[in-house]
């Protein structure tokens, strides 16, 4: 465990020099990790539990706490040690806070410790859109998750390979290419290509539905694995059409990845593996080692309620389960990682279990280290999104709704004092701040209902809010420029709302070592949330323009950079953009 929290690590090393002196020990990391912040605030900054000691001491945890703050030595940090029932309150002074965290942040220090242990150098899988269909809005909780994670887990020290899975194989693929050569009488636009291979695929699905049952339902089986053996085989008039329309997919995911700013190390492809995990999974059986069930191949694990784990169809055909064995093999030995994490919805948390299981059984050391990091999905308010049924949002039509919003609502009146090109900038990085902060916000275990109004919002909880926090304090920087070269007297700080600011500045790496232990973002969306708060009411109840003291307005000015630079290192760690202006 990194002790990085120095207010909680002087808090540690001065609990400990009391239990000494009352003829026990406790080690350091025991007491850091029994550190908690007190209900309210006004109680102290951090409460010591003394519920570890009762056994030795043979004594109730409230007259151990009392012991101990009579033991404790107070001076011009730590100001005060009180007993509550079985808890000691501390409480440190402005000028702690200032020295040890607040002076950090300003020279950056803060946001490049260490924060969490080294850990097993890791790949975190994640955006694994599929080809011939469009990037809709659901899309973006994996991809604003996935990106969360990696930078989350960067910024606390932790070694990430990041890598995406496209989907450029299989059924859909097929139905797609079988529509467009047989039943589309449109030529391609010239733009917007992959949105239009979207179109296609929804059209493909109606009419394959409106000829289920027909004597046609046979034939456009056969068709459909026809093209996907094409596919496999590398060759025909099909293969040609994959291989064109397929670039047309990928150039839409990258802008859509240029967009979010994401960018990863590896790119694998279902193609790649295709074949290659076909032709692994026909060897394995030649060995013995897996099984037919009405023809098709795989591994029977109904004995551990898993089901068939069906790897070839009885067509010939691979699944998903196939490619992901092989990936799994690929991921370890290409970067040599030591865990694999795979972020997809909890929708395959039966897929995921048969495969690492299989891995598992066929002796592959390393399954024991994939683990599948399920998340809810994401609805409309009428109900769930289907691309096959074309009830979407299009996430390129989203960003121009969201933008075009923005503009309207609360950029119009800068329309003679701001360049074009600012105004476009800005309402790009607020429309992407509500969509990484919506979909950030809400535990992984819980749906999403998208509401672009809501999400929109600059008061409550949304991501233009702490954005417009933000842009709000540069605005205060640009206005009143802080004399960096001026010592600055912490100790003036002693409003209620300076302390619970300076209170909340010295956890934001504990939350978001907290949340990256967890793979949860949203703790640091609360975080960011809480701190934003603060900060509003801290620029109401103490005025810096109006402040005469110019000694207290240098400190209330350090102190609102210092929150401004949380924000934007808080943002950052989400993949939020943090404006200027707003």
């Amino acid at each position: 465990m990194i002790k990085h929290d120095v207010i909680r690590l002087l808090a540690t090393q001065k609990i400990s020099a009391a239990i000494t002196k009352m003829g026990q020990s406790l080690s350091e990391e025991e007491i850091y990790k029994a550190l908690v912040e007190p209900p309210n605030p006004e109680m102290g900054d951090l409460a010591f539990g003394c519920f570890t000691l009762a056994k030795a001491l043979k004594k109730g945890p409230p007259q151990i706490s009392g012991e101990i703050a009579q033991n404790i030595e107070t001076d011009t940090h730590l100001i005060k040690a009180q007993a509550a029932g079985p808890y000691l309150n501390l409480t440190f002074s402005p000028l702690a806070f200032g020295e040890k965290v607040i002076s950090t942040v300003l020279d950056g220090s803060y946001f490049k410790k260490q924060i969490l242990e080294k850990s097993p150098k890791t790949m975190i899988e994640y955006s694994q859109p599929n080809t011939h269909k469009e990037l809709h809005v659901g899309h973006m909780r994996n991809l604003c998750l996935g990106d969360a994670l990696v930078r989350m887990l960067r910024y606390s020290g932790r070694e990430i390979i990041s890598s995406t899975f496209p989907g450029d194989m299989g059924t859909h693929v097929a139905k797609c290419l079988w529509y467009m050569k047989k039943h589309n009488q449109e030529p391609p636009p010239l733009t917007g290509k992959g949105e239009w291979l979207g179109s296609m695929y929804s059209k493909a699905n109606l009419l394959l539905e409106d000829q289920n049952g027909t004597p046609q339902e046979d034939l456009n089986r056969a068709e459909l694995t026809e093209i996907l053996k094409q596919l496999e085989a590398e060759k025909g008039p099909y293969y040609d059409l994959w291989k064109e329309t397929r670039e047309w997919s990928i150039e839409l995911m990258k802008s859509v990845y240029k967009w979010a700013d994401v960018e990863f190390d590896e790119w694998y492809f279902e193609s790649e593996m295709d074949a290659p995990s076909a032709a692994w999974v026909k060897q394995l059986y030649a060995e013995g080692k897996l099984e037919k069930s009405n023809g098709a191949i795989g591994y029977n694990l109904e004995s551990e309620n898993l089901g068939f784990c069906m790897l070839l169809k009885s067509d010939g055909t691979g699944l998903y389960a196939t490619k992901d064995l092989l990936l799994a093999k690929h991921k370890f030995e290409d970067r040599q990682i030591e865990k694999s994490v795979y972020v997809v919805d909890m929708r395959q948390a039966l897929h995921f279990k048969q495969v690492f299981r299989v891995l598992e059984i066929l002796g592959f050391e390393q399954a024991k280290n994939c683990y599948h990091l399920q998340y809810n999905y994401v609805e409309l308010p009428d109900g769930a999104m289907s691309s096959r049924k074309g009830n979407i949002v299009p996430l390129n039509d989203l960003v121009r709704n969201m933008e075009a919003h923005v503009k309207t609502a609360y950029l119009a009146r800068y329309e003679n004092e701001w360049s074009q090109d600012d105004i476009n900038l800005v309402a790009s990085q607020v429309a992407k701040g509500a969509i990484f902060y919506g979909m950030l916000r809400i535990d992984t275990n819980k749906k999403i209902v998208f509401d672009m109004n809501e999400w929109l919002k600059l008061d409550g909880e949304s991501g233009p809010f702490i954005q417009y926090s933000h842009a709000r304090i540069s605005s205060l920087g640009r206005k009143f420029a802080r004399n960096a070269a001026q010592k600055i007297d912490w100790s003036l700080l002693t409003h209620a709302s300076e302390k619970h600011l300076m209170q909340s500045l010295s956890g934001f790496n504990t939350a978001v070592a907290q949340a990256s232990e967890n793979f949860k973002p949203a703790a640091i969306c609360t975080y960011l949330y809480e701190l934003a708060k603060k900060f509003n009411v801290f620029y109401h109840e103490c005025p810096i323009g109006m402040e005469k003291d110019l000694a207290v307005r240098e400190a209330r000015l350090a102190l609102a950079e210092a929150v401004g630079l949380t924000l934007k290192n808080g943002m950052a760690v989400l993949g939020m953009p943090a404006p200027e202006k707003m």
